[in-house]
């Protein structure tokens, strides 16, 4: 206890007494439950030991956050988090029948669910879920449930049989002493969604069988007709006399009402409510035109355009995408709808990017149809005229990165929220079946999770958490998910990693996997063909033995082969058969497969040993295609070697060992600020590298 200074006693459990401490280190506000085990019976004693097993295996925004225990003077000291806006029974009576409008229910709503469907993917009911546990933060605008003290552990995953929880709360097949599961807990819910929305209890009685006569037969008063139709079923939904019949978690996550909730939560307190124009910057107002002098404001516009007062001066895109490979022998700059693109990815046929807005845009080619026939043996052809378009099923919501597989793709929003659509053969979209989605659709078996990077090969997709956890899904040949399987999953599965290894990049190849930590080690599975994941065991730059050559694993396994599992690398892309690996020196180094001069050396080496390509220094990033590499130096250099047919290299050349610089249609200063590749094409976004205009006139 002299870590906690008491300031007052908050309340009075059935089971002890709850103080409010502060804690000297920080001087931070913490609850503290002091819990006299020696006067409980052996049955208190175990409800005790089960909240803190409870509370240890929690870990969650909108879960009271479990600090620490500790024996002191004969009393069990449970410390957690202080939660200072009070219940949110509390809440609702301060309410004085003032109704909660609905974005507000839905609001508060979702938190619980989120929290509730942890608490079930952890085997564990809450048993006793009702507003007087459900708390506040100090602004009431962050809820998180507390009091797992008669929380029960499924150990087998089946059913409890003990009869416990608040009478107004408790389930029809608890009344009836029937067994039971999480539906118990989604009819709590559905009584704390009724009271949200009532401001009054489903279920009062003036004893208790009256109570459970009310309850079994599943009688409650309707809720305002100013509430949506959605929100009334919902409620009805959850409170179904069947269990069975009751939806599940996941199901209430993917319901239209609740998704934009879901995606508007503030998952990071210190993160600002997302907002987007929506209107073309070319609609603002221009500045006070006839100022007697001083600054003129500059305006630029959403097409690049830079206004001087109601002149206009010269027009300048934000920023360029180009593309080449698939017969395109050139960069080609793509139409922009007059925004500015920060990342771009690739797949079979996808062509994606993400705006600074916050939005995705995609580059598709029409499909030919002009009557017009190719003479045999015809090499040129006419560059295809692109066209752009925003994907539509995205208002409201704020996409932070893309990445495309084979006809999939994957977009996380700024909330870390995973959303999939495409193709869904080998369970690549992660919703648990194998079924195409046209519109952006969230994973929601992830929702419990903030995301902060995803990434696609092929055929899979890797996933890592804030918590740096890494989830993977799709197909599982190879073991290029790194389960320990080849199965393939249609939803996210938790990978097994290192407890010291946290993991911060996640990248996918065609067959295989690479997790990079947050101290630069690495870890690989999946198919190491040609040594493109640097498994093999190589110490000295001689070729290895066939003992130390490693051709698949399917764990994760950290890499062997020297320089690369020694030096700090910052960057890292596979390709089909090699692979490029960039440090944090701006070295570079490929390895693998070296059939079209891939590697960067001017001979046709087969070599399992990395290697340094010459002459190359200050490279920021790279990536691999099918068959060549692309490296991008500190000034913006674009640099391309390997295979060039079909416009690979983005220039008329075939297959060339020697990187050589590629020309983009640029006339002023640019950074790049990212590139893709995928099979035979390649994706670049450059941004302009120039000052605000700022013009001063005379008095």
């Amino acid at each position: 206890m002299e870590k906690y200074e008491k300031i007052k006693v908050v309340g009075r459990g059935a089971f002890g007494i709850v103080h409010l401490c502060r804690r000297r280190s920080d001087g931070a506000f913490v609850i503290l439950k002091e819990i006299p085990v020696e006067q409980m019976s052996r049955d208190e004693r175990l409800a005790a030991q089960n909240e803190c097993q409870v509370l240890k295996l929690l870990n969650h925004p909108n879960i009271i956050e479990y600090y620490e225990n500790f024996l002191e003077d004969k009393a069990l000291m449970i410390v957690m988090e202080y939660a200072p806006g009070g219940t949110l029974a509390d809440y609702i009576q301060k309410r004085c029948n003032s109704l909660l409008d609905e974005d507000t229910i839905l609001h508060f709503f979702v938190q619980i669910l989120l929290a509730l469907y942890h608490v079930h993917n952890k085997f564990i009911l809450h048993r006793d879920l009702k507003t007087q546990n459900i708390l506040l933060d100090k602004h009431q605008m962050i809820v998180k449930i507390g009091d797992f003290g008669i929380s029960k552990i499924l150990v087998s995953k089946s059913k409890a049989y003990t009869v416990v929880g608040t009478p107004c709360y408790i389930s029809p097949e608890l009344c009836e002493g029937k067994p039971y599961n999480q539906k118990s807990d989604i009819w709590a819910l559905g009584c704390v969604l009724y009271e949200l929305a009532s401001l009054k209890r489903a279920f009062e009685a003036a004893n208790l069988p009256a109570l459970v006569l009310k309850i079994m037969s599943g009688t409650f008063a309707p809720i305002s007709d100013r509430y949506s139709p959605e929100l009334r079923q919902l409620i009805l939904n959850m409170l179904n006399l069947d269990p069975s019949k009751r939806p599940q978690l996941n199901e209430i996550m993917a319901l239209p009402i609740c998704i934009r909730p879901l995606l508007n939560l503030y998952t990071d307190i210190g993160n600002v409510k997302m907002r987007r124009i929506e209107k073309p910057l070319s609609t603002v107002q221009p500045g006070r035109q006839g100022r007697p002098g001083g600054r003129v404001p500059t305006i630029r516009s959403r097409d690049g355009t830079i206004s001087l007062g109601s002149g206009k001066v010269h027009s300048l895109p934000l920023s360029s995408v180009y593309t080449w490979g698939n017969g395109i022998s050139s960069p080609l700059r793509l139409p922009m709808l007059n925004t500015e693109v920060l990342q771009v990815s690739l797949g079979r046929t996808q062509k994606m990017g993400v705006t600074k807005s916050g939005r995705l845009i995609t580059w598709e080619a029409p499909s030919v149809g002009s009557g017009e026939v190719s003479l045999p043996g015809a090499v040129e052809q006419m560059q295809p005229q692109f066209i752009s378009r925003f994907l539509e099923g995205q208002s409201g919501v704020t996409i932070k990165s893309v990445s495309c597989g084979d006809l999939f793709t994957t977009c996380m929003t700024d909330r870390g929220i995973i959303m999939t659509f495409g193709s869904g053969s080998n369970g690549c979209l992660g919703h648990g079946n194998f079924n195409d989605v046209t519109q952006p659709k969230i994973v929601e078996a992830l929702l419990g999770y903030e995301l902060i990077q995803v990434s696609c090969g092929a055929s899979h997709v890797l996933a890592v958490t804030n918590e740096r956890e890494v989830f993977g899904w799709g197909r599982g040949e190879n073991g290029r998910l790194g389960l320990g399987t080849q199965d393939t999953h249609n939803s996210p599965q938790q990978v097994c990693l290192p407890v010291e290894f946290e993991a911060n990049r996640v990248v996918c190849g065609v067959d295989c996997s690479i997790i990079v930590s947050s101290q630069y080690s690495i870890l690989a599975c999946g198919s190491n063909r040609f040594n493109k994941l640097g498994l093999d065991t190589i110490t000295t730059g001689e070729e290895p033995n066939p003992s130390n050559q490693v051709e698949e694993v399917h764990s994760y396994r950290p890499i062997q082969s020297e320089p690369l599992c020694s030096e700090r690398i910052v960057h890292i892309d596979i390709g089909t058969a090699h692979s490029v690996a960039v440090t944090e020196k701006g070295q570079c180094f490929t390895f693998g497969s070296n059939q079209h001069g891939q590697i960067g050396c001017s001979s046709r080496r087969s070599s399992r040993v990395p290697y340094q390509v010459p002459d190359l220094q200050g490279i920021s990033m790279a990536a691999c295609g099918d068959a060549f590499t692309l490296a991008i130096g500190s000034e913006g250099e674009v640099y391309t070697w390997g295979k060039g047919a079909r416009g690979r290299l983005g220039r008329k050349e075939e297959d060339c060992g020697i990187p050589k610089a590629l020309q983009l249609d640029e006339s002023h200063p640019y950074v790049v600020t990212s590139v893709a590749c995928f099979n035979g094409n390649s994706l670049l976004a450059v941004k302009r590298n120039i000052f605000p205009i700022t013009l001063l006139l005379p008095v």
